[in-house]
């Protein structure tokens, strides 16, 4: 293999990592060399697996000290995130920071200055900007096909139970945080990438749910938040970690000229349109992760871009992160003050 520009690092090796390696080595401008974890990883099979030389490190030290390195990709457990990600921009690294950033605002703002601090550049996981259903639903708002938007809901459905491999420690408030911090966030994020983050107030509830098989979670798995923006649009994330079904990814946006339904149009702008019928969009829709996978690829390839040409790139840098993680402690902290005692079944 050819060696390219940028040489990354990968802290833990789960799923989203084995995404991250698969999206990374695919651009012509980066390549995973090294991987970061407590597992006793074979590095030959290791480089067999994701076709290029990979070499396996214990410490993350190790990874941060070496001069070849010059990017980390942060795919541990949650609670490390914050951490992690300071440690590697006091060593220059750039990053890309599986979310969520942290679990407090004050742990968001310490991995601020440090990238500040150390200038360097950021990408963020929130790939769903970057995917087909949100790509071609923000087309359809900035040609106006929509008009005004005066309401949107974004909504996370997904039962992650014990068939789920991250249901061991997603279960646990200081690996998962809350149903949104965990998942929900996607879609609470992808709400503001439409409607704007402008948000003047926000109202949440959260709830349990009765089946055994949520019974472990130390926090409430379902919640619904309600935001109420400055120029007075609403707007509506319901983030649901015990449904049962497909795992569903729901869009819905009313405007003063349109309306979109997932991947469903119908605009007053487009003349001759059966009102009685929806007209399908063509695009991906987020509910395979196939979609997911296809998501970080178009977004590490705009990160190493622009990484290449020296500026901060679009849609998912740590400032539009720190913008979504700021409405999701305030939604967070909304449904702690309306909270009632957990009733078992």
């Amino acid at each position: 293999m050819k060696p390219k520009k940028f040489n990354v690092g990968i802290v833990g090796y789960g799923w989203v990592s084995g995404a991250h390696i698969a999206a990374i080595n695919a651009s012509p401008l980066a390549q995973v060399t090294a991987v970061c974890s407590s597992r006793k990883l074979d590095p030959e099979q290791l480089s067999v697996r994701h076709g290029s030389p990979i070499k396996v490190v214990h410490r993350l030290e190790a990874l941060l000290t070496d001069p070849d390195i010059h990017v980390v990709s942060i795919c541990s457990y949650p609670e490390h995130h914050a951490s992690q990600a300071i440690a590697a921009a006091k060593a220059g690294k750039h990053l890309i920071i599986e979310q969520p950033l942290a679990f407090t605002w004050d742990d968001c703002m310490a991995v601020e200055k440090a990238v500040r601090d150390a200038r360097v550049k950021t990408c963020v996981g929130f790939e769903c900007r970057y995917s087909s259903q949100i790509q071609v639903t923000k087309a359809v708002i900035d040609r106006g096909l929509l008009g005004t938007i005066h309401y949107g809901e974004v909504d996370y459905y997904r039962g992650i139970g014990p068939m789920c491999k991250q249901y061991r420690w997603n279960i646990r408030k200081s690996s998962g945080g809350s149903s949104l911090l965990s998942a929900g966030c996607h879609a609470l994020d992808a709400l503001l990438y439409c409607m704007g983050a402008d948000v003047e107030v926000v109202s949440s509830y959260n709830t349990h749910s009765s089946n055994p098989d949520y019974a472990q979670y130390e926090y409430p798995t379902t919640s619904v938040t309600i935001l109420k923006f400055k120029d007075g649009r609403v707007g509506k994330v319901a983030s649901v970690l015990d449904a049962h079904g497909p795992y569903c990814f729901h869009v819905h946006l009313v405007g003063s000229e349109g309306t979109l339904l997932d991947n469903k149009l119908f605009s007053t702008h487009l003349p001759g349109l059966d009102r009685s019928r929806w007209s399908t969009l063509a695009m991906d829709m987020l509910d395979s992760v196939e979609a997911v996978r296809r998501s970080y690829l178009a977004q590490f390839e705009a990160f190493f871009t622009a990484l290449d040409a020296g500026y901060d790139m679009e849609r998912t840098s740590l400032a539009d992160a720190l913008r979504t993680h700021q409405i999701i402690f305030a939604a967070d902290n909304s449904a702690e003050r309306h909270a009632h005692p957990r009733r078992h079944a």
